[in-house]
């Protein structure tokens, strides 16, 4: 069995456990002393961030090889055209190289979150939207770089599930510890050898 933790990374919380320029991080909320995090969620971003106890589940969960989907929630400013969001699900250049399709959708309303201390900025003369974007790589940064790229900024940044984890109830801090089977590995199996 494998310990699972669901953590709901709040704002500007580093996704470790110790820093030497004093930011908050991970210790502040999880005393485990054996998990450790599989993926990374940015200072600035929020949400689901998810910690194990056990290398082969982090592997399972962060290796990009396994294409495993994460989800955001994205409010941006501006309101994106469907001309936008079609270029962003084919595939979008980056400084590093076209990212690989994701899925896309423009949200008819703001998903019911927590408040975000300090807020987010608003302007009056300037509309903001909530996008869904669905990517199944782990580029720095990525979602933020791909709707500045469309020109529609982030503005905030809520991971809201990764493979078939998701955040649920959990608030800001909050965390719920799952139990995981993990599948026995196959036996390595070596070649005889004939001196």
């Amino acid at each position: 069995m494998a310990k699972l933790y669901l953590f709901n990374k709040p704002y500007q919380v580093l996704s470790q456990f110790t820093d030497p320029q004093g930011r908050s991080t991970l210790s502040e909320h999880l005393k485990d002393p054996q998990i450790r995090v599989a993926g990374r969620l940015d200072y600035d971003s929020e949400g689901l961030l998810l910690l194990t106890d056990n290398g082969q589940l982090l592997q399972q969960i962060a290796n990009p090889r396994h294409k495993i989907w994460k989800t955001y929630w994205v409010q941006v400013e501006g309101e994106p055209q469907e001309s936008i969001l079609q270029d962003m699900r084919h595939g979008l250049k980056l400084q590093d190289g076209l990212t690989r399709p994701a899925r896309v959708s423009l949200l008819a309303q703001a998903p019911e979150l927590w408040p975000r201390v300090p807020p987010i900025r608003s302007r009056r003369e300037q509309p903001t939207s909530w996008l869904e974007i669905s990517i199944r790589e782990g580029r720095n940064r990525q979602v933020r770089r791909m709707t500045a790229a469309v020109g529609h900024p982030t503005l905030r940044l809520v991971r809201a599930r990764i493979g078939d984890w998701s955040l649920d109830e959990l608030q800001p801090g909050e965390y719920r510890q799952l139990e995981v089977n993990m599948p026995k590995s196959a036996a390595v199996r070596r070649p005889n050898r004939q001196l």
